[in-house]
């Protein structure tokens, strides 16, 4: 039997997955996203395989999600609809492919299965019934058992035929969806007139579906994809291929990249494929469906209370995912910035496993309401950090402790004095000389973005910092090949590289030296802004705040920060130091004429698969346009690649054009 805490948990898992699945399947609501609800139902699955006896009657695994709404007249389905068990590995679908061959092999003997690999489009299920070849009735899944008459609604689709081919009495189901494109156009209406805008295609086809009023629904511009034969009264196909041939004969509209796999191997390379260009459709694919081929094994593989056993849905890694916090920490950063850190019951998003999130700051902390043993929602999407967008506040037990930041940090040095920044959200350490702070300085020194010191990574720096050969900036310029092959693991060759890197390192871009120096609210786009306008570190180093403000994108915090930073005495002193080692290369300005992007600024978001983002950027730069962090007014183009997050939405909102991957490539000549 399970321990109490085991048992509390699942039972707290359980009434969170009906309550959110309720509101999705029946309301359209979507409190959660649908890749955090799939967490906790993985969650609660593995609870149940792992403790068989505590499986209630209630639980989410046993029945099929959804309840007809009370307005709409109800249907009885004549077939069962069932779900699909999902699978979110290459593991489990691989124990997926081993179940299929143990169930089969009692009346088949041995045998290698062939799978039909289907795209998993994220819209909402419908049932359309035909009689001698006339749609007699479109219904919602609902609970399976029983839907909602939907009919009217269904009509005004294009797609979906109202007489077919050949006059058959037939059932078939299929996925109501809407595109990209038309989700944007209806929200720039729903802007216009004050109403709420839809957060995605599926809430918007499955809205437009709910509609009593069919005009409505007919200017959702919705789709359908028809995918199963539920019952016909010709012969059954021998095969799902066969099948969704046969439906396409009858004219439904049924997706083209269906695929045939020989083995399970097949089907994970069809996963993979899907999993990285899947979100370049006109529609949202949240993974593959993946079904025996033959039919009379999937008459013998039969269902189980809840979902067939011949098919199961591999769903793409998910964006979004719940787990716990287990304990919050201060980061301190190269400029003495305190940054809270949720350290995670690890978990995997987006493809990779996570173990921390950044929690920004105190008020951040407060907004959330984030406490330690929480359960909250995981995010990682465009951006590489993952962020914790949400507390799932009734799976607290009582005993979650609320954060408080402290009054002394000791990494900070001394007494670790530690102060709030007037104005900010943000703490940091009264003494600006520690040593972590100066550990994060010296990586973000030889990073890529700056010195980009090949092959001295955080590893090499911390040896190189025990061992004493460097304290300051320039004195990495000063590394002997005799200094390096007396510290432990450095074989010869590693040595000879990292001296040939840094000695290329010695001639530097402008820009990259002013990102290199840390200076407090000066990242990377700002560097360029400050190389472009002043054009020598002298002329930077003797700026005042009236020029400084000038700039567009350079504020009063932000200038009063680089003048504090070129006053300081030590940073004065680090600053020669440096300087008698490196050059300084200063890049030609760009004129106004002969460049096609002069004056453009643009926002670069979301992950790019055609050209890395750092690419991009020195491309745009190359054509005589900036590069900005943020969205704002001023901005021309944002340019949007996958899972492009908030700046998206702030551009949408600011009206900012927004260029796809594929609109910016054709720009600028790619």
């Amino acid at each position: 039997m399970p321990h109490k805490t085991t048992q509390a948990r699942y039972e707290k898992l359980k009434t969170a997955i009906n309550h959110y699945r309720r509101l999705y399947h029946v309301y359209d609501k979507e409190e959660i996203s649908q890749a955090a609800l799939d967490s906790l139902k993985h969650e609660l699955s593995e609870l149940e395989k792992q403790y068989p006896a505590i499986i209630a009657p209630d639980s989410p695994s046993q029945r099929v999600a959804g309840e007809p709404l009370p307005f709409f007249k109800k249907v009885r389905h004549k077939v069962t609809q069932w779900s699909f068990n999902d699978a979110f590995t290459p593991d489990e679908i691989r124990e997926f492919d081993s179940r299929v061959k143990r169930f089969l092999k009692d009346s088949y003997g041995e045998v290698k299965p062939e799978y039909v690999c289907e795209l998993k489009i994220d819209g909402l299920k419908i049932v359309l019934e035909y009689e001698k070849g006339l749609l007699k009735i479109a219904a919602t899944r609902g609970d399976g058992v029983v839907g909602e008459d939907v009919t009217s609604n269904i009509r005004t689709i294009e797609s979906v035929p109202l007489s077919l081919a050949r006059p058959i009495d037939i059932i078939v189901e299929g996925e109501v969806w809407m595109s990209s494109k038309n989700l944007e156009m209806l929200n720039r209406e729903r802007e216009k007139v004050g109403e709420q805008l839809f957060a995605n295609p599926r809430n918007a086809a499955a809205g437009g579906i709910r509609q009593l009023n069919p005009a409505i629904a007919a200017k959702r511009r919705l789709d359908v994809f028809v995918y199963d034969v539920a019952q016909t009264s010709e012969k059954f196909p021998a095969t799902q291929i066969e099948e969704l041939e046969y439906l396409r004969e009858l004219g439904f509209k049924v997706n083209p990249h269906h695929s045939l796999a020989k083995t399970i191997d097949d089907v994970i390379a069809y996963w993979e494929k899907w999993k990285k260009s899947g979100r370049h459709q006109e529609y949202w694919i949240d993974g593959i469906v993946v079904k025996i081929n033959e039919r009379k094994y999937e008459e013998a593989l039969g269902y189980t209370g809840k979902a067939p056993r011949f098919a199961i849905a591999f769903k793409f890694p998910a964006e979004q995912v719940t787990t716990t916090v287990e304990d919050i920490v201060l980061q301190i950063g190269r400029t003495g910035v305190l940054t809270p850190v949720a350290h995670l019951q690890p978990v995997s998003v987006a493809g990779s496993v996570v173990s921390r999130a950044t929690l920004h700051n105190e008020d951040e902390i407060k907004r959330l309401d984030v406490r330690v043993g929480d359960t909250v929602v995981l995010q990682k999407a465009g951006d590489v950090i993952p962020d914790i967008v949400r507390v799932l506040t009734e799976m607290r037990t009582g005993k979650e402790k609320p954060y408080k930041f402290p009054s002394h940090v000791p990494a900070c040095g001394g007494v670790g004095l530690i102060e709030r920044i007037p104005g900010q959200a943000a703490w940091r350490c009264v003494n600006k000389n520690s040593y972590p702070q100066f550990k994060r300085k010296l990586y973000h020194f030889v990073g890529k973005h700056c010195f980009d010191i090949d092959g001295m990574g955080p590893k090499i720096v911390d040896a190189l910092l025990e061992s004493e050969l460097i304290s300051s900036y320039g004195d990495i310029f000063t590394l002997k090949r005799w200094d390096l092959l007396a510290l432990p693991r450095f074989a010869e060759k590693s040595v000879d590289n990292l001296l040939s890197a840094i000695e290329k390192a010695k001639t530097v871009e402008f820009p990259r030296l002013i990102n290199a120096l840390s200076i407090s609210h000066v990242g990377e786009e700002t560097a360029y802004l400050l190389a472009e306008h002043f054009r020598t570190l002298d002329d930077l180093k003797n700026a005042d705040k009236e020029s400084l403000e000038r700039i567009d994108g350079v504020g009063d915090i932000m200038a009063d920060s680089i003048i504090t930073w070129f006053t300081d005495k030590e940073n004065k002193k680090t600053l020669h130091h440096l300087l008698a080692h490196i050059k300084i290369r200063n890049a030609s300005r760009l004129q106004a004429t002969g460049h096609k992007l002069s004056g453009k600024t643009f926002v670069l978001t979301g992950t790019l698969s055609k050209m890395p983002r750092d690419e991009a950027k020195e491309k745009i730069r190359t054509l005589g346009g900036g590069v900005s962090s943020a969205v704002s007014k001023s901005t021309d183009y944002v340019v949007a690649g996958e899972n492009p997050g908030s700046k998206y939405e702030e551009a949408r909102r600011l009206g900012v054009s927004v260029l796809t991957e594929a609109d910016f490539l054709r720009m600028i000549g790619t």
